[in-house]
């Protein structure tokens, strides 16, 4: 299921050129999306054209037979959208992180048929997205899905919010059911990394894709970087590939790779083990000497060697770091248990 349409509704004109095009490149789209309202960091910006815009999109729904769908962050918003019949809503990153935000919405939505997805939050708190989701349930909305935008950082990256699967990952396991959308416009923040962020998210068995489509995105009012014109929209969907989730067939050679991979991860525990009660004795040293915990040339010589392993091995550097980063910070925690006498 592919949702996509402009990231803001910014005039009649504009939502129906959008549609139109949408529609003549061929592009199998299942509803037609525009912000209404816009939830800016700061004051002053374009937030939202606000319920006018409601009756473009039904003109949208009416000329070009597209369902329509919009970000809902109040009571108000919810009772707006639906007495517009805009047919499917979702609640924003900046509203899945406030337990109050979403509970008002919620009641608005008490019994609605309508679809309600639900964003991540802003923060990498998967309790707090499960959260959002039990309180539409509990108001008796049972169509609901999620969508992964990525969560904010503060580090410098190649995405406008990292893609931090796992996260997103471990609420699919937790919730097979219910279907799981990735946003690559939000995670990108920009054109060129699109395709690959939509396409991974496929490959790892999520049901769709929310995207943001403008017929002119470089004059677009709010988000203008990582919006894509309708063809090439299309051209994108086109040559996304769409895996298959059964594995019948395949049974024998995926449980031979499977029990390898169970062996090498038992092995890698193991390994872990008699590293982290090295660290004990190093923790012990260093509290009987009086000695730091952190030693900034040691873990520089880690780093320069785990960078040269990867290179050797044709390993991604930044999945070692990753890894040597998380085996430094327990190393450290495992000391800091005996410089404070913590078991």
């Amino acid at each position: 299921m592919i949702i996509a349409g402009p990231c803001s509704a910014e005039s009649e004109s504009q939502m129906l050129e959008t549609a139109k095009r949408l529609k003549e490149s061929g592009a199998e789209i299942s509803a037609f999306r525009a912000g209404i309202w816009k939830p800016r960091t700061k004051p002053n910006g374009f937030e939202g054209v606000g319920v006018i815009g409601l009756n473009w999109l039904k003109k949208v729904k009416e000329e070009f037979g597209f369902k329509t769908a919009t970000e809902v962050a109040n009571a108000h918003h919810v009772f707006a959208a639906l007495e517009a019949d805009v047919d499917i809503l979702w609640i924003g990153a900046r509203s899945t992180v406030n337990p109050f935000t979403v509970q008002e919405i919620a009641q608005a939505l008490r019994g609605t048929n309508k679809p309600v997805l639900v964003k991540n939050p802003v923060n990498p708190d998967l309790a707090l997205w499960i959260g959002a989701l039990e309180r539409l349930l509990g108001q008796g909305v049972e169509n609901i899905g999620a969508i992964h935008r990525g969560f904010s950082t503060y580090q410098k990256t190649k995405y406008r919010n990292i893609p931090n699967w796992q996260i997103a990952l471990d609420f699919k396991n937790q919730f097979p059911n219910i279907p799981l959308f990735i946003d690559p416009s939000h995670i990108c923040g920009n054109r060129t990394g699109l395709a690959g962020v939509a396409q991974e998210a496929f490959n790892v068995g999520y049901q769709g894709a929310i995207i943001e489509s403008h017929c002119d995105p470089d004059n677009a009012w709010s988000d203008a970087a990582q919006q894509i014109t309708p063809e090439v929209l299309a051209e994108m969907i086109h040559n996304l590939q769409i895996r298959n989730s059964d594995i019948s067939g395949y049974e024998d050679d995926m449980g031979k790779h499977r029990t390898l991979i169970s062996d090498l991860d038992f092995q890698l525990i193991e390994l872990l083990s008699q590293r982290m009660k090295i660290s004990e004795k190093i923790g012990v040293l260093k509290k009987e000497n009086n000695i730091a915990i952190f030693q900034p040339e040691r873990w520089k010589v880690i780093t320069e060697y785990a960078t040269q392993k990867a290179f050797e091995t044709g390993m991604s550097q930044e999945f070692i770091e990753k890894v040597f980063k998380a085996i430094h910070e327990e190393s450290i925690e495992v000391q800091n248990n005996i410089m404070i006498d913590r078991k």
